[in-house]
């Protein structure tokens, strides 16, 4: 059963960008391509259903820990002002986009990003927005399935929020083999539908 939008719902689209959905990008998931495909279906089925509608966008410094060269996990990718950091071009206008990893903080979900100098969360203003929209449900979609897209059903379940994962609308970058699964296991024990 797939998903059922109202105004009490909102569509959460994770980084479904340039570096992530486009083979020419830094940081290309496999079946990204595909994924934005079936987000911009899904924002525009949520919409005109009168669902809220944001999409995430990483939005990096081009010096950061986050970086392999400077220290981090993943190669340089969604530096701000670059193509790669814009949201794909299959996607329509989101209503709201949300950005995140923004200076120094490791930014994976789409509420939240933990600073590299403090260690505090700095919230978005994602969670702020769902309750005064009086949103009670979540539907999450987009890249990566193992990375950003599990860190934000993670806190979406954690504000009390009935969230659902859209799996066919996510891809995994799988670092590890079975990482993909892995996250969709660890979402569904922790209070999380997939549909």
């Amino acid at each position: 059963m797939g998903p059922s939008f109202n105004r009490q719902t909102a569509l959460v689209v994770v980084d479904v960008q340039n570096d992530f959905a486009d083979p020419r990008g830094n940081l290309f998931v496999p079946g990204g391509e595909r994924v934005a495909e079936l987000v911009r279906d899904l924002m525009l089925e949520a919409a005109g259903q009168g669902a809220l509608v944001a999409c995430s966008q990483d939005w990096h410094p081009p010096q950061t820990p986050h970086f392999q060269d400077q220290g981090g996990v993943w190669p340089t990718h969604c530096v701000e002002n670059t193509w790669g950091a814009e949201l794909h071009p299959y996607l329509p206008r989101a209503a709201i986009v949300v950005p995140k990893g923004q200076g120094q903080a490791d930014g994976y979900s789409a509420f939240g990003a933990r600073s590299l100098e403090t260690g505090k969360v700095i919230a978005t203003p994602l969670a702020e927005l769902l309750l005064r929209r009086r949103i009670t449900s979540v539907y999450v979609a987009g890249l990566a399935l193992d990375v950003c897209v599990r860190a934000t059903v993670l806190d979406s379940v954690n504000l009390g929020l009935a969230t659902s994962l859209i799996a066919d609308a996510t891809a995994a970058v799988n670092l590890k083999p079975g990482d993909g699964d892995r996250a969709i296991a660890e979402m569904r024990a922790r209070g999380a539908t997939v549909v």
